[in-house]
């Protein structure tokens, strides 16, 4: 599916949205219907590899065109359902039983037989049975926010009922018309999410990136981290956002390192609800439960304990740290937190603003010849205080390799304009890159957009450690001492154009010639009143 295919499809998903939602809000009204979307998927895919699977065994839809062919298969198949599901975990790394599947469960939407009115019944079993005992690894809680009994979906069962049949009726007839494959579910989910994000304001910060923010820092992390003028990596051992959202950053550095190779994802979410999100949104997109682990918990607390390994031989460190944490955070450091280890060597951020604690959070667990790429406002370029003393602590020991500025407007969020930071462990250049885009962007009505080649022109800028006027700079150390370590663009490139040299003959010969033609045309003007008799004769 092209791209604006998939963009028609998510238009079309968000005005069924935008149509049913009623006197609910965007954001509750998102659940049910990203749920829907992820059930379709799961089922959709499921029922590819069914057919595969059981080749020439597998029923003709045409002789029962109202039941599913996998609920047939089984009718007729008891015996062999176990050695069925035992090779399906085998091959698609879970199972879905015939009657929860979308199809069935469609199909019961639409019909008029009274079994319809035990849809929201059947709903809840899928998702229960989702949970616990589609996927090896259970998925504890991925539909906890959606509440089929909710008064918002109706007063009673039976009205709640009759919505769920008209919410689902609605998705089947507007997908009808589009290729439903994976990658294309997939795109239309991440769009919804986006323009869910869009109608959410500022609560869209708690879970969404947007693309192509997304796009320059999954960029980064995919380069060589040592010499990234020479490509990108051969193979990417282990990913780690720590405050991962609806995982959409993730999915940009697994979708560029797919073909390459990518080991494990790692991501931790505080939100309940986004973190279902994520969760949904790795199966989406074909990450299997295998090859992700999404923890929900307090990043500034570091309450995972896998994160808390005090054995160095079993402490996780990730070859590439990607981040975008919420802007200026307030949080409340206990006491003992001078002593955690990632935060002792540095000191703590102020109560105020947690964006340090949040970089040094994910900086800690990089491993040496890592790199990691975080958003965060330009305040923590120069405000002073324990933030002077963080940034000083991190260029002294040579731990920033380039801070770029991002135009206004980009986020959901926020209008503000913010940076992203690339930090490693071990460096060579022994200076620091400053990318100056701020100007480089499209206006677009509600947000600022960048453009294919505005990031392009980031990327290779920090991939080649190029200089251009106006725009990049290496800087070094000396020069940064000398500014009292404070990193704010603006000392480092000017964006000033020169004012042009002004030629005062030049200037002077054309005002004289000016003159001249004005008197010519008013004494030809004077001469054509005379000749009407509007001036008198001398």
């Amino acid at each position: 599916m092209t791209e604006p295919e998939q963009k028609q499809l998510g238009n079309t998903l968000w005005s069924i949205a935008d149509q049913l939602r009623g006197a609910m809000n965007a954001d509750d009204f998102r659940d049910y219907m990203l749920s829907f979307l992820f059930l379709r998927y799961l089922s959709n895919s499921y029922e590819v590899a069914a057919k595969k699977e059981l080749g020439k065994d597998y029923p003709d839809k045409q002789d029962q065109p109202h039941i599913i062919p996998l609920q047939i298969w089984y009718e007729n198949n008891a015996e062999d359902i176990g050695a069925f599901e035992k090779q399906m975990r085998r091959k698609v790394h879970y199972v879905l039983k015939p009657q929860f599947l979308w199809g069935s469960i469609a199909e019961m939407a639409r019909s008029t037989h009274k079994d319809k009115d035990r849809l929201l019944e059947i709903l809840q079993e899928s998702f229960k049975y989702i949970e616990n005992e589609s996927f090896e690894s259970t998925l504890q809680g991925l539909f906890s926010e959606i509440n089929l009994n909710s008064e918002k979906l109706g007063k009673n069962y039976t009205d709640r009922n009759a919505m769920l049949c008209k919410i689902i009726t609605k998705i089947v007839d507007g997908l009808a018309g589009f290729s439903t494959n994976g990658d294309s579910l997939g795109g239309a989910y991440e769009y919804l999410i986006g323009q869910f994000a869009a109608g959410s304001g500022k609560k869209a910060g708690e879970f969404y990136t947007p693309r192509q923010i997304s796009s320059i820092l999954s960029a980064i992390v995919t380069l060589d981290s040592q010499e990234p003028a020479t490509g990108q990596k051969k193979r990417l051992e282990s990913l780690f956002d720590f405050t991962c959202g609806s995982g959409s950053l993730l999915l940009n550095v697994h979708s560029r390192m797919k073909s390459r190779g990518i080991g494990k994802i790692y991501g931790q979410e505080k939100n309940i609800t986004t973190y279902n999100l994520a969760r949904m949104n790795m199966l989406m997109h074909g990450v299997k439960d295998s090859e992700f682990e999404i923890f929900h918990g307090d990043t500034l607390t570091n309450d995972w304990d896998m994160l808390r390994e005090t054995n160095p031989a079993k402490k996780p460190y990730f070859d590439a740290v990607v981040a975008n944490p919420p802007f200026s955070y307030r949080w409340d450091p206990s006491e003992t937190m001078g002593d955690d280890v990632r935060f002792k060597n540095y000191g703590l951020a102020p109560k105020s603003a947690a964006d340090f604690a949040f970089l040094l959070h994910g900086f800690h667990y990089l491993k040496q010849e890592g790199v990691m790429a975080i958003i965060l406002p330009h305040g923590v370029l120069f405000r002073g205080g324990a933030e002077e003393r963080i940034r000083r602590k991190l260029l002294e020991d040579g731990h920033i390799d380039t801070v770029i500025g991002l135009p206004a407007n980009l986020f959901y969020s926020t209008g503000i304009p913010v940076c992203i930071l690339v930090l490693k462990k071990c460096k060579k250049p022994d200076d620091v890159l400053f990318i100056n885009a701020s100007e480089h962007f499209e206006k677009a009505k509600r947000q600022n957009r960048l453009l294919p080649e505005h990031i392009d022109k980031i990327v290779s800028t920090y991939q080649c450690r190029k200089e251009e006027e106006r725009y990049s700079r290496r800087v070094t150390m000396e020069e940064i001492a000398a500014n009292d370590y404070n990193l704010n663009i603006s000392r480092y490139i000017s964006t000033a154009e020169q004012e042009k040299e002004i030629d005062l003959k030049a200037v002077h010969d054309e005002l004289e010639t000016i003159e001249q033609n004005i008197m010519a045309a008013t004494k030809k003007h004077n001469a054509f009143l005379k000749e009407l008799g509007l001036l008198p004769l001398p």
